[in-house]
Parts: structure tokens; C-alpha cells; sequence
């Protein structure tokens, strides 16, 4: 005979009332979800167990404490990644961020860029079929959304195809690195996405200000030319609980 709910520890019980809730408007962004205390009492638990039902949705990244005030529904709305309308030529080829596609009216920061000329990772040269001491371009980036760090980027770009370009300064121009390649020649007119998950590195939890149990998405991409050659690979961590990926595309 199939498990019932009720055969379900008692702190995921409780997690699942108090996302329902949230789900159903009861709570809304912003506001104080009921804390250990309440849970104790209201549910008839100890505190280690209304300590468990809350730290599931810390790690879903639905609630997230405030030191000293308590634990609040996350006011952070998920980015909705539009993977195959962003990397449209109708983006960076018309000087527009192909974050646009994501982030609507919204505030897009980049609060640290560093660029630098780096012999390539081993992984990185075979991608791009160079040779194991190929010098790159290397721009590393940290994006936030309304204040809130989402995104932890490293481009890698061989040096001998962008020295001298906007592309080895930390301000690229309209159109981002896509548009400068273009400018000189290399359009990129293919990309490949590999994408997959796992736990934070201790910088990464850092660097993304997740909650504990976060986990982080990450996402390969290599721009190709025409001709076929790869002219970028681009490695970013994506903060799990800050996105949706969204792929629109016809059968």
C-alpha cells in the first residue's frame, strides 16, 4: 500500500502547509512567516522540528531569515532566462544587452569586472582546439538584479582574435562581446548550452550571497562562427533559487 502524507515526517508536513500557503497568497513576498515559536505551538512540535520545517524552505529559496527580525517570504522575483531569445542576433546585433531578454524594466548591475590575459585551463583549449598554452582573454563578471547577486560569469576569449578590441576593456560597448566580434569578422551564429547543477564552492556561496542548501546552476556556452570555429566559451554560476530557464521553440 502507497505511503499517505501523513506517514511523512512532521517538519515536511509542516513545510508543506506553509507552502501552500505562500502558493495560495496568504503570505505574500516580503512578509514574516511564522516562526519557531508559533510552529511549536500551533502544530505541537519540538523545536528541532519546526527548525526542519522552516530550513526546507530556507533551502528551496522560498523564505529566507533576517537576522535578529525572523523568516520572511523571499521578495525576489526568479529571473526567467530565455535561453533561446537572448544569444538572437536581433539583440546584440542592434546594441542591446542579451540580458534584455530577460530582466524586462528591471535594474541590471555589474559589480565587478576583471580582465585579463590568462594561459587557457585545459578544458578551455580543447574546446576551443587550441594549443595547451594558448593565451586568452579572460572576462570575469558578477551580475546583480535589483540589488541581489545573481550571476558569476568567465569568458574566455582567444587573445590572438581580440587584442587591441574593446573587448579586452572592461566596458565592451553596446552590444556586449557578441557585437565586437562581429565587428571583426567572427560573428558568432551557433551556440551550444551545456547545463547542469551541484552545491556551491564556499567563494561561490560568498560571491552569490546564497542560503545555505542553495544550490547553483551552472551553464556552459560556446559561440561559434559561421565557418564553425568557436570564438568564446563562457562559463557562468547561476544562483538555483534566482532563475527559471525558459527554451521556446517550434517542433
Amino acid at each position: 500500500m502507497a505511503a499517505t502524507d501523513d506517514s511523512r515526517p512532521k517538519y515536511q508536513r509542516i513545510a508543506d502547509s506553509l507552502r501552500e500557503a505562500i502558493r495560495s497568497g496568504e503570505y505574500g513576498p516580503g512578509d514574516r512567516l511564522p516562526g519557531e515559536n508559533d510552529l511549536m505551538a500551533a502544530h505541537g512540535v519540538a523545536r528541532m522540528t519546526a527548525r526542519q520545517a522552516i530550513g526546507v524552505l530556507r533551502d528551496e529559496g522560498i523564505a529566507e531569515a533576517r537576522k535578529g527580525a525572523g523568516v520572511f517570504v523571499r521578495d525576489f522575483r526568479p529571473l526567467r532566462r530565455r535561453g533561446i531569445q537572448r544569444l538572437a542576433r536581433d539583440q546584440w546585433g542592434n546594441g542591446r544587452s542579451i540580458w534584455s531578454a530577460d530582466i524586462e524594466s528591471r535594474a541590471l548591475e555589474v559589480d565587478q569586472v576583471s580582465v585579463s590575459e590568462e594561459t587557457a585551463p585545459a578544458h578551455i583549449s580543447a574546446v576551443m582546439d587550441l594549443a595547451a598554452e594558448a593565451v586568452m582573454c579572460v572576462r570575469r563578471r558578477r551580475f546583480l538584479v535589483d540589488s541581489k547577486p545573481v550571476l558569476l560569469a568567465t569568458s574566455y576569449l582567444p587573445l590572438s582574435l581580440v587584442a587591441g578590441s574593446a573587448i579586452t576593456q572592461e566596458d565592451t560597448g553596446p552590444g556586449g562581446t557578441y557585437a565586437r566580434l562581429s565587428e571583426l569578422g567572427h560573428a558568432p551564429v551557433h551556440f551550444r548550452e551545456e547545463i547542469r547543477s551541484r552545491m556551491p564552492s564556499p567563494d561561490e556561496l560568498t560571491q552569490l550571497s546564497l542560503a545555505p542548501g542553495t544550490p547553483v546552476i551552472l551553464i556552459c556556452r560556446t559561440a561559434f562562427t559561421e565557418e564553425g570555429h568557436p570564438v568564446e566559451v563562457n562559463e557562468m554560476t547561476l544562483d538555483a533559487a534566482s532563475y527559471v530557464l525558459e527554451y521556446d521553440f517550434d517542433a
